[in-house]
């Protein structure tokens, strides 16, 4: 006997009607463009009769045209459903195609894709659509934003309104990640990635994570993506522009004259910003998050040296936008530089790259002062303030105040000090320049005309330096003076919350270097010397993200741990990177393996001591047949530099597959030589001191 389907509990749906249910079911959010829509089907007087909806693609348009038209069939109107893709731009393959709702009261004209026949929209609005039956309406949908005739006629000002389709909301995101059954455990990474594409989050559902593992996007979701939210390229000057709009948090002209040279800028400039998923704004262009991330990722996952070249790049670029900045737009500078490491980590996700309209960075100005000592002295003791009114005294332009707008209370405070040789009263005022300045005559005296800076005070009420917006601020100050500041030999910063903030700084090259005892209080201080990194090297080395910044404090020959050195996968990302750099030594000079045991302490060129350590392992893994294969692939791929993977592949006389399987291997081998490879020693030579009338400081450094 036959089953039927009210006996298997399907229901008298077909199949047709179940599909449509589901796809109402997974529509997320949306209340807005649905409102719009259920009034134009309920024939409200004041509804629209013509709605465009736009939006990047995968942005959730097309569910919102099924949306329009499930309401539509069930209020028994005719739909008619046409898709853009299918007309070639003829204007009578769209009059045939919808000449149903020019014949039929009450129809319902759908075109979807519209970008795909754009060159219509003129005449869709002049001449068919006046063709219409009583009462139809249209919903339109196309990545592209509709033209400005459809406002700035009179007539169609009443009868049109433009939906700008966003992305979802966090809230919305998981909702729809928990339709399609994703573990809330999981979600987070997937609402990070996606940015809010409907798409971007349904692809990537379908790829759940393995238990205990981070989710990541594989090559398919990644491949997907690019296609259906970027589609086809001009060519490879605007997929370059793409990288560099997917990396830079605002991109203007001049950041891609830098990265592009040039050629055609102005005409790429000009693409990118009416392009659908690009928002411009008077700051410059933004990418829809959806298409950053997956751009990013894509990037990262097929060319992964390409992708930190990039990065370097633009950081480069970043400093000299701070650098070239008018003084009120520095910090803003500065935090659109810090955009590119929005994923390595920060105290609390620090920065948000952003300004902070409520809140003002001022000059410390007569009448601050009581306050200023007061909340030193509530936030770090009467010794720390005490230090603070030495310093108001000799350098109070150091000083930078923050203020709530519409209040001139200080609301938290900041000091970067300059030194190139500090007074005996400094020394006995503020135990912390005391013990900095025998550190630096110790480790790294001071050449002519060369000072440090030290950023001595951070507060801000309540203590503890804890992430805020003021704190930031302080943070964006110090960044800023570094990379603007010209003969600065040696940097410092001081912070009591050390275990907050150590790992963040240590990452980025700032290890501590001393901590002081302030009347009973952990003073912890953090170093560089850039005479051993320059700025321009460090942004650099910094946007490089398969290798740890250096730390760049230098170590006496005595006071260096044999076994301090990078952890072996560090030591291994420095090997790679060291290859890749081979022939651009500006870059060789920041490799994290100048720090290692195969550079020796007190090397007079450190760089030229790598370079020998590297051939001679190169040299000695030519012991048997596989060996010198590696040697080969790697003299080919990095120190005589092929231009290309496949031009070294052509030049070894081996299939390209052939050629990546022994490069990689090849690598392998040159990391285990390098970490068996001795230690070098050398007899350091005495730091020439300038001599000085000024006596060293005595300070207390635990």
């Amino acid at each position: 006997m036959t089953e039927t389907r009210e006996g298997l509990g399907l229901g008298a749906v077909g199949l047709a009607g179940r599909l449509a249910q589901a796809r109402a079911g997974a529509l997320v959010g949306r209340e807005p463009e649905r409102a719009v829509l259920d009034r134009m089907l309920s024939g409200a007087a004041d509804a629209p009769l013509v709605a465009y909806m736009h939006g990047p693609g995968g942005i959730g348009k097309s569910s919102l045209v099924r949306y329009a038209a499930r309401k539509a069939e069930l209020t028994g109107r005719r739909v008619v459903h046409v898709d853009g893709r299918f007309l070639d731009a003829d204007p009578r393959r769209l009059e045939e195609t919808a000449a149903p709702a020019c014949a039929e009261p009450g129809a319902v004209l759908l075109i979807d894709t519209f970008e795909q026949c754009q060159p219509l929209e003129a005449w869709l609005r002049e001449t068919f659509l006046l063709r219409l039956a009583d009462h139809a309406i249209v919903v339109v949908a196309s990545r592209v934003a509709p033209d400005a005739e459809w406002s700035l006629d009179p007539g169609w000002a009443q009868l049109f309104t433009a939906l700008a389709v966003r992305p979802l909301d966090a809230a919305q995101s998981h909702a729809l990640l928990a339709a399609r059954g994703v573990p809330a455990e999981q979600r987070g990474a997937f609402v990070a990635f996606a940015g809010g594409s409907p798409l971007a989050l349904s692809l990537a559902a379908s790829v759940p994570a393995a238990p205990g593992a981070p989710w990541e996007p594989t090559g398919d979701v990644l491949r997907t993506l690019v296609e259906r939210l970027v589609g086809d390229l001009p060519s490879a000057v605007h997929r370059r522009a793409l990288e560099v709009v997917a990396q830079a948090y605002v991109t203007r002209e001049p950041l891609l004259r830098a990265l592009l040279g040039d050629e055609e800028t102005d005409k790429v400039f000009s693409w990118l910003r009416r392009l659908p998923y690009i928002e411009a704004t008077p700051e410059g262009l933004h990418p829809h998050d959806a298409v950053r991330a997956t751009l990013e990722a894509d990037l990262r996952w097929r060319d992964p040296e390409r992708y930190d070249d990039v990065r370097a790049r633009i950081s480069l670029a970043g400093l000299q936008a701070v650098r070239g900045a008018a003084e009120d737009d520095v910090l803003l500078r500065v935090a659109e530089w810090m955009f590119l490491f929005r994923n390595q980590g920060g105290p609390d996700d620090l920065y948000n790259y952003r300004t902070h309209p409520h809140i003002e960075d001022t000059p410390l100005r007569a009448e601050d002062v009581p306050g200023v000592l007061r909340m030193a002295e509530e936030a770090e003791g009467p010794a720390s303030a005490a230090a603070v009114a030495h310093w108001v005294r000799r350098q109070p332009e150091a000083f930078r105040v923050h203020r709530y707008a519409g209040s001139s209370a200080p609301a938290s405070f900041m000091a970067i000090l300059r030194l190139d040789a500090p007074l005996p009263e400094d020394c006995a005022e503020d135990p912390v320049i005391a013990a900095v300045w025998d550190l630096v005559e110790e480790a790294a005296p001071l050449g002519p005309g060369e000072h440090l800076g030290i950023r001595r005070f951070a507060v801000q009420p309540g203590g503890n330096q804890r992430p805020s917006p003021l704190m930031e601020l302080t943070s964006r100050r110090t960044i800023g003076e570094e990379m603007r500041t010209h003969k600065r030999a040696v940097t410092f910063t001081v912070f009591e919350d050390a275990d907050r903030w150590g790992p963040y700084l240590a990452e980025a090259g700032m290890p501590e270097v001393a901590a002081v005892d302030v009347d009973g209080r952990q003073q912890h201080v953090f170093g560089r010397d850039w005479r051993r990194q320059t700025v321009e090297q460090w942004v650099q080395h910094r946007a490089r993200t398969a290798v740890m910044p250096v730390a760049t404090w230098p170590a006496t020959a005595a006071a260096r741990d044999p076994g301090d050195q990078p952890a072996r996968a560090v030591f291994a990302e420095g090997v790679l990177e060291t290859l890749r750099t081979w022939h651009t030594p500006r870059e060789f000079a920041t490799s994290v393996l100048l720090y290692s045991h195969l550079v020796p302490p007190g090397s007079p060129d450190p760089a030229a001591d790598l370079r020998g350590a590297i051939i001679t392992a190169l040299d000695a893994l030519q012991i048997d047949p596989a060996g010198v294969k590696a040697h080969e692939a790697l003299t080919a791929t990095y120190i005589t530099a092929s231009r290309t993977h496949k031009a070294a592949a052509r030049r070894l006389g081996v299939p390209y597959g052939t050629y990546r399987r022994h490069l990689a291997l090849a690598k392998e081998r040159l990391i285990e030589q390098l970490l068996r490879q001795p230690t070098t020693t050398i007899t350091p030579t005495p730091h020439p001191r300038e001599s000085s009338a000024t006596p060293a400081c005595v300070g207390s450094v635990q």
